[in-house]
């Protein structure tokens, strides 16, 4: 098999958050070479598109402005269907990946009907919240801006505000934005996070295989280290936590070393680092969020 690093080497090509794939929208990482997920898509690996569900919910957009940011972010806050309003829901903040925004995770992942779904099947409703942390912050302080003390101190008792029961919140991500679920989960920690769901997040081994994969996911030996999700893995203690990856993602073989490390509920299964893979889990993973939150 060869590896990521080998893949990587051969030639990073950027993409925006949204690619498309075959007969649908499919999102690609700019972390991680297309042409894998190309490969595993002719041998059979990746799995086909799923259809979204039927009904679509609510999509409201804001504006914040984020004194810890340093500038104006794009906030998506996203209902299910008949629900009108954050007034007396729990809520989850959704963290975009490489590249992406978070308006762009909504309407690439079709949340909105995903969660609408999840309330039909039985779930309590809740809002999803995505908001813009950087198209390659890896979610974590540098640069001058702290895109978690964005959801926590300034995303949150803006919801609350509005009504929303912000005491308790989960978290969910994608790549980038399920590496920065995790590192969201660690550091607030229990009582106040519910539940953290990763979906195929962006782990490496070390500094050096960070750099090889994307130059800018951290800015230095340092700053990987202090926030290696594996080095912190006791502040996870007793925090639900939900791990998914596809078998044919480049991520897998750390991921596989994290479940091993967290035992988390979710699991490897058949699929790649794109849409196909990320839908197909999104109703396991908002049910456990759901759960958590109720």
């Amino acid at each position: 098999m060869v590896s990521r690093r080998a893949f990587i080497g051969g030639g990073v090509v950027a993409l925006g958050g949204l690619a498309v794939a075959g007969g649908g929208a499919a999102l690609v990482e700019r972390d991680v070479l297309p042409g894998r997920v190309r490969l595993y898509r002719m041998t059979g690996r990746c799995g086909d598109m799923p259809v979204a569900p039927p009904v679509p919910g609510v999509v409201r957009s804001h504006t914040l402005r984020s004194r810890h940011r340093g500038r104006d972010v794009a906030v998506a806050v996203v209902l299910p269907a008949g629900v009108r309003s954050v007034r007396g829901l729990r809520v989850a903040v959704a963290l975009h990946g490489n590249g992406g925004t978070g308006p762009s995770a909504v309407s690439g992942l079709a949340l909105d009907r995903y969660l609408t779904g999840a309330v039909a099947r039985g779930v309590r409703p809740f809002a999803l919240v995505a908001v813009d942390g950087g198209a390659d912050s890896y979610w974590h302080p540098r640069r001058g801006e702290d895109p978690l003390a964005m959801v926590v101190e300034e995303l949150l008792p803006w919801l609350g505000r509005q009504g929303a029961r912000i005491d308790r919140f989960g978290a969910i991500g994608w790549s980038m934005g399920g590496y920065g679920a995790l590192v969201l989960g660690q550091t607030v920690g229990l009582p106040r996070v519910a539940a953290v769901v990763g979906s195929s997040p962006a782990v490496f081994a070390s500094y050096e295989d960070a750099r090889s994969t994307n130059r800018l996911a951290f800015d230095d030996a340092d700053d990987f280290a202090r926030h290696d999700v594996f080095r912190r893995l006791d502040r996870l203690r007793g925090v639900p936590v939900r791990i998914d990856c596809g078998d044919g993602d480049a991520f897998a073989p750390m991921v596989r070393k994290l479940r091993a490390r967290l035992r988390p509920e979710g699991g490897m299964g058949r699929g790649c680092h794109d849409g196909a893979f990320w839908k197909s889990r999104l109703p396991a993973q908002l049910a456990f969020l759901g759960r958590h939150l109720a």
